[in-house]
């Protein structure tokens, strides 16, 4: 059995490896560079095998730096089975179509700018390549045990972090290797813990949170903190948050302090029709996650689901203190973008970043302190009060991973 690295190494995004075992080429994971723009263009790169050599695909989980390429890897000539969690075949149906939309709007928006070295900009892949990507996404059994023939055996394991996310174990000849895929946490607020008790003779780990461990500082009351102030003095409160994982953690939170009669009431709004989609498949995969039915209709019943555009925009015109959450987790994109233009250079409201800003990205610039953010060509100052809460990660911490490991 040999293993090769070809992505996620170096950067925590771009996860992919190739297993070669029995004669078949297998990959884990086909995931796109996020960051630096010097990552973002290694999308665009010649992929390092033919992709029509390929004989399988086997994915972790459903996010975009471990998903996100698999539409590039089927237009280029690959023809065999994407074999996941049922969860995450789900949630890849959304997250690939998003991301192949937000392709194309950003190579019209380059064209109709001229904002682009190359005649005419062309998106990495588009709506029309997800849907055929989705077409060769294949569900596991619900024991996580498959057979690939000649003598491939492979096992899939609940590993928390997000909904559908498995760790998977590949054997060939006696000899095992176990990907562990993003791995949560113990604690986490809406996911089960990882599987433990695995078996294997070589363990490849992630390792995003390896050189440090999660605050002990409460992420809940911190939010509930910001809400507090902001409300007070007649703001809104500006949430980036990726849609699946984040914003489902995000809405318990409210809901806890909501109930909890820690934050006054008043309304939340996800504006993300990403997120939106993301968080009835929470409830649909109830057996998955910590939340009871009674909680997800609670959360239900406190959110107000903004999916039209014209409601988002509408959302500007509005004189109270709300809540938004919107996408993307990182201000690299989407709706969000409009909210900080308009909310952010006023020092009545809050943005709270949620979790993890990579490098290059505004999130990152927002959390070293910027003062200004170019946002639509243009730079918009920042006055707003800016809260960074790391205790929502998704990610197992240096302990958890050695716990885990162990």
């Amino acid at each position: 059995m040999q293993v090769t690295f070809l992505g996620a190494n170096g950067t925590v995004t771009g996860s992919r490896s190739l297993v070669e075992a029995g004669g078949l080429r297998i990959l884990i994971d086909c995931g796109l560079f996020q960051g630096f723009k010097a990552l973002r263009e290694r999308n665009w790169a010649a992929m390092p095998f033919d992709p029509a050599s390929i004989d399988a695909v086997l994915l972790t989980h459903a996010h975009i730096d471990h998903s996100g390429m698999l539409p590039l890897l089927v237009k280029q000539g690959f023809k065999g089975p994407i074999w996941t969690s049922a969860a995450t075949a789900d949630l890849c149906e959304i997250l690939l179509m998003d991301t192949a939309h937000l392709q194309e709007e950003e190579a019209r928006y380059r064209n109709r700018h001229a904002a682009t070295k190359h005649q005419p900009a062309l998106p990495l892949y588009t709506a029309q390549d997800a849907k055929h990507c989705l077409q060769h996404i294949k569900r596991v059994p619900q024991d996580g045990v498959l057979s690939l023939g000649h003598g491939v055996q492979v096992h899939f394991a609940p590993a928390s972090h997000i909904l559908g996310a498995c760790s998977i174990k590949v054997e060939h000849g006696g000899k095992s290797v176990l990907f562990s895929g993003d791995l949560g946490r113990d604690d986490d607020l809406v996911m089960k813990p990882p599987t433990k008790g695995l078996e294997a003779d070589w363990v490849v780990m992630e390792s995003t949170y390896g050189d440090r461990l999660h605050t002990n500082h409460d992420p809940v009351e911190i939010l509930g903190d910001v809400i507090r102030r902001t409300v007070a003095r007649g703001g809104v409160v500006v949430i980036p948050a990726f849609a699946v994982g984040r914003t489902q953690s995000l809405l318990y939170s409210l809901y806890c302090l909501r109930e909890a009669g820690a934050i006054p009431h008043v309304p939340v709004m996800l504006d993300s029709p990403m997120g939106i989609d993301a968080t009835e498949l929470y409830q649909r995969y109830s057996h998955l996650h910590r939340l009871t039915s009674e909680e997800c209709q609670g959360i239900a019943r406190m959110t107000h689901y903004v999916r039209d555009v014209e409601e988002s925009k509408g959302l500007m015109r509005q004189r109270y203190p709300m809540i938004i959450i919107a996408g993307s987790g990182m201000i690299t994109g989407g709706r969000v973008l409009h909210h900080i233009a308009y909310y952010g250079p006023h020092s009545r409201n809050s943005i709270v970043l949620s979790g993890f800003q990579a490098g290059g990205t505004r999130g990152a610039s927002l959390a070293e302190g910027a003062h200004t953010l170019k946002l639509f060509g243009e730079y918009v100052p920042i006055r707003a009060e800016v809260t960074q809460i790391d205790g929502l990660s998704a990610h197992a911490d240096q302990a958890g991973l050695l716990n885990w490991v162990h």
